[in-house]
């Protein structure tokens, strides 16, 4: 079994995976949003302390599976350096105390293999992966071989709506309250389609988030109009930009990851492409779509068996990572 640790953002939790049938045994999660919700955004040192007390709450559950543990597993990059912290601790105390190998994981892979737990892996796989913190289409082949096509050249997907729901009051996170909202609402609202006239493929969302800031202050739209307006023209520029690199790598399987996959409308357009250019289209299950210690433990079980460990001693936190470019 491998124990695995999750601690990059605003969720603690840890999961115990079985390595040969890949069976998730244990699995918790313990959310921050209420906490952080008072101050419309995630706070690192707040986000540091909860976890602090809530790893070792989870840990307490996890003891019966200490005797048959095999390694144990955290996410050490990207993320907020003070709450990545508080998990690479734990697991380096437990990794020496238990005399278990420490494996590394980085936790943008882990969002890949939230497609695959409990499962066997697909490949090769072009995966948009969308979240708070990240906007990115990869090129996926194997644990140790992904490349990337595409990011975003400032705001993510997931913090264009964060900063949207806080522009119209609507509080943290603003993913889900924005998907609501706009449920009452139209898609009426003039906005511009980032990079339409660029050749490149990138993501950009710093345009739209500048318009809605400029209709808000006209207030001549009903806020539900502003949020329909915006998730059409969100999903849209992800649509227009995601056809382009579907054109050019002609991919059998694509895969939608990260917390921000969650959103049904993005779904149903991506439903369409899959209809149109006849690729298989995969998703995590819900509950695996935000940040988990599922993932990061289903990651992990492929690393094990590629015994690519990594030392105590040697083991670096790092607050942002680069893949390298697609060919």
């Amino acid at each position: 079994m491998i124990l695995a640790i999750e601690s990059s953002c605003d969720d603690t939790s840890i999961a115990v995976m079985e390595i040969e049938s890949k069976k998730l045994l244990f699995h918790k999660k313990i959310s921050q949003e209420l906490e952080h919700s008072v101050y419309g955004g995630v706070v690192p040192e707040l986000a540091s302390r909860l976890h602090a007390k809530a790893l070792p709450q989870i840990l307490e559950r996890t003891k019966e599976f200490f005797p048959k543990l095999k390694a144990v597993a955290v996410t050490n990059a990207p993320g907020l350096s003070v709450t990545l912290q508080e998990g690479v601790m734990m697991a380096k105390a437990l990794s020496v105390s238990l005399k278990l190998p420490l494996i590394a994981v980085n936790h943008l892979i882990g969002h890949i293999y939230s497609l695959f737990i409990e499962k066997e892996e697909i490949k090769p796989l072009m995966v948009l992966l969308v979240s708070g913190g990240h906007t990115k289409i990869l090129n996926f082949n194997s644990i140790d071989d992904v490349c990337e096509i595409a990011t975003t050249m400032d705001d993510s997907f997931g913090e264009s709506f964060d900063k949207t729901a806080k522009m119209l009051g609507l509080g943290y996170p603003g993913g889900p309250v924005i998907e609501k909202l706009a449920e009452r609402g139209n898609d009426i609202v003039p906005l511009p389609l980032p990079l339409k006239n660029s050749p490149q493929i990138a993501f950009s969302y710093s345009g739209i988030k500048n318009a809605i800031r400029l209709v808000i202050e006209s207030n001549k739209y009903k806020p539900e109009d502003i949020a329909a307006s915006f998730q059409a023209k969100a999903i849209e520029h992800l649509t227009f930009m995601c056809k382009r690199a579907i054109k050019k790598h002609k991919p059998e399987n694509f895969a939608i990851v990260g917390g921000a996959s969650a959103n049904m409308k993005l779904r149903e357009e991506f439903e369409k492409l899959s209809r149109k250019f006849g690729f298989k289209l995969i998703y995590p299950q819900m509950q695996y779509t935000s940040d988990n210690a599922a993932m990061i433990a289903r990651a992990a079980v492929e690393m094990y068996n590629k015994k690519m460990f990594t030392d105590y001693k040697d083991i670096k936190i790092i607050p942002r990572v680069m893949f390298e470019k697609c060919d």
